[in-house]
């Protein structure tokens, strides 16, 4: 498999309108076995870094909920499993973190505590040269896909 083929995918579906987090959980719908409707609909809130409070990137909260509906503990007893989640999770944040200086949105956008604003920004040519969010969505998917390979599980 291509290691830019879910890369491509989350890319294409942030141009078509879909914010970072949905970009990235519904590029994995053909693994996680959701809709492209329910990815969407699960994903949405968790744009602009949670609801455009830009706080976690959408496009990490996309990874985590892909890698943990595919890598996740469904056991709540096992306290073990949850722990490796945690350190995949971790892990995979800490990637993310080297390429973008933080898993933040408001620091990726270098934009600081800003007053908070549910309206979302105009996609123009301008916003996508403007913005790191596609170069995110891309880095999130990639690493997505790295760990499932390497789990098996693509």
């Amino acid at each position: 498999m291509d290691n830019a083929f879910y890369a491509d995918k989350a890319e294409k579906l942030f141009r078509e309108g879909c914010n970072c987090s949905q970009a990235v959980f519904a590029a994995f719908c053909d693994v996680t076995g959701f809709s492209t409707e329910a990815a969407l609909k699960i994903s949405s809130g968790f744009g602009g870094g949670f609801g455009r409070r830009r706080e976690v990137c959408g496009a990490v909260c996309g990874m985590t909920m892909t890698l943990g509906c595919l890598l996740g503990n469904g056991d709540t007893d096992n306290t073990e499993r949850k722990n490796e989640v945690y350190a995949m999770i971790s892990k995979c944040m800490d990637d993310f973190s080297a390429q973008f200086g933080s898993f933040v949105c408001r620091d990726i956008l270098g934009i600081g505590q800003q007053p908070y604003s549910p309206v979302s920004s105009v996609r123009t040519p301008e916003f996508y040269a403007g913005r790191p969010c596609i170069k995110c969505i891309r880095t999130a998917a990639r690493i997505t896909q790295e760990v499932l390979c390497a789990s098996g599980c693509i």
